[in-house]
This record gives C-alpha cells, sequence and structure tokens, in this order.
C-alpha cells in the first residue's frame, strides 16, 4: 500500500488519492524497477497500461527513500514531458503571445522548486498533484500568469486619474465578455480555472462576480424589495457596475491564456 499524503484538510482528516489512483498505485508497486518504468513510458492515455500522472508523480516522490538518482532523472524526464501537456502551445493575444514562454517557464520553475523541496524535506504542496496533477498545474498556471501580468500592466491604470472613470483599456477588454457563458461553465476544468481565477480577485469583486454567478440582479428599478448586489453590498450601482468591470478584465485575461 502506497503511503498515506500527510496534508491535512481544515478538520485535520488528511488529504486522500482518489480511489483509481490508489488502486493503480498498489499495481505498480508489485512491479520490477524497470518493469514500471517501461510502463510509465506509454504515452497514449488510451493505452490499457498507461501510468496516470499523479502515479508516475508518486515514484518520482519515493527516489529519495532509495537515493537512486538514476530512477529519478528517468522518471523525471517522464514527468517533465506530462508536465509539458499541461502548459498551453500556440495562443492568439498579443499578450499571450508576448508572455506565454514566460509563464511556461514561471510554471516549471515553480514544480521544479515542489521537486527539489520534496527530496530535502516532506512537501506537503505536492499531495494535490498526487491527486488532480492537471488541476494542481492549472493553479501554477495562473498564479504565473498572474505574476507576468501583473508586471506588464503595472504602468497601465484601469482608471483615469482625474475622472477615475473605466479606461479604454479596461473598457475594451471587457467588450461582451462573461465568464459564466453556458457552453464554456459545462467545462469541468473551465469550472476549475475560473475557481481559481475569481481567488485571485479584490474581495469586493470576489463578492461581486460570484453574486453575478448566481445571477443576482445588479440593481432593481421594476420591484424596490428585490435582493441586488447593490443593496446587498451597500454601493451604489455604479461601483458595482465599474467593480464588475475591472473583475471581469482580470478574469478575461487570466482565462484566455489557457484557451
Amino acid at each position: 500500500m502506497p503511503p498515506r499524503l500527510r496534508k491535512q484538510k481544515l478538520d485535520g482528516s488528511p488529504y486522500s488519492r482518489p480511489t483509481e489512483v490508489e488502486a493503480q498505485l498498489g499495481a505498480l508497486e508489485r512491479l520490477s524497477r524497470d518493469d514500471l518504468l517501461t510502463r510509465c513510458q506509454v504515452r497514449d492515455p488510451a493505452h490499457p497500461e498507461y501510468v496516470r500522472t499523479e502515479c508516475v508523480l508518486h515514484f518520482v516522490r519515493a527516489c529519495h527513500r532509495d537515493n537512486s538518482e538514476a530512477r529519478f532523472a528517468s522518471l523525471y524526464r517522464i514527468l517533465l514531458e506530462r508536465a509539458l501537456r499541461c502548459l498551453p502551445r500556440s495562443r492568439n493575444t498579443a499578450f499571450i503571445s508576448s508572455g506565454q514562454a514566460e509563464i511556461n517557464d514561471l510554471v516549471l520553475d515553480s514544480l521544479n522548486v515542489l521537486l527539489s523541496t520534496d527530496r530535502e524535506t516532506y512537501s506537503e504542496k505536492l499531495d494535490y498533484f498526487e491527486i488532480r496533477f492537471e488541476g494542481a498545474m492549472a493553479k501554477l498556471r495562473i498564479d504565473a500568469q498572474r505574476k507576468v501580468w501583473r508586471r506588464q500592466n503595472r504602468n497601465t491604470s484601469i482608471e483615469d486619474d482625474e475622472t477615475g472613470e473605466m479606461s479604454s483599456l479596461v473598457e475594451k477588454a471587457v467588450g461582451n465578455y462573461n465568464p459564466f457563458e453556458s457552453q464554456k461553465i459545462e467545462d469541468r476544468d473551465y469550472r476549475l480555472r475560473l475557481d481559481s481565477a475569481i481567488d485571485t480577485l479584490p474581495p469586493l469583486q470576489q463578492r461581486i462576480v460570484q453574486m453575478l454567478r448566481k445571477e443576482v440582479p445588479i440593481d432593481s428599478t421594476s420591484d424596490p424589495y428585490a435582493v441586488t448586489i447593490s443593496k446587498t453590498l451597500g454601493k451604489v450601482e455604479k461601483t458595482i457596475r465599474s467593480n464588475r468591470d475591472k473583475a471581469y478584465a482580470v478574469l478575461r485575461r487570466i482565462l484566455e491564456g489557457d484557451q
């Protein structure tokens, strides 16, 4: 049986791997090292002997227990190839085309730091990668995108310094953008990235976006007793709409970096 993960939830219970991951780990641990490496080299996810990336990572982490540098190097190359598959390959916006290479580098750097730390002392941050590798990589992508976006736009104000009105840059960025478009929101990976992107927003913008997600109206002129975002948050309609547009501009920049 593979050792339990150490990272704990808020209630103190440990994180646990999905049943299918645990089952495959149990079967793979009975293989010889050479047979395990051969299995991990299968690239086609549809192949019956394909090894889940969560399992590849588990055995990469286990290498420090037997001090096998050669085994670590072989498995690490496979894991790196899997990680690269999680990164965007082509983009169609000026922002992405100029910053995607930097974003990808930041993601791989972050993963390598976690792996290096884990070789010295157990890194609980890697536990989630053993639960859902692609989801954890998506979080690293969003963090990297935010860093690059902030650096490229730190001198660009989203409001006019004199009037406080929304700048034309933000208005253009928002357009008719709707992060909760039904066709997109049905995709599980998109929802994961959207949730992580929303978490990066300031508290007020987070609350506005979450209420919009629940289809709460910003204001209501027809029903004075209706629950609205403006009433709930105690802000005038203009403030709500301004913060909505700022939030949507950020969400669009982050999420379109993963298209």
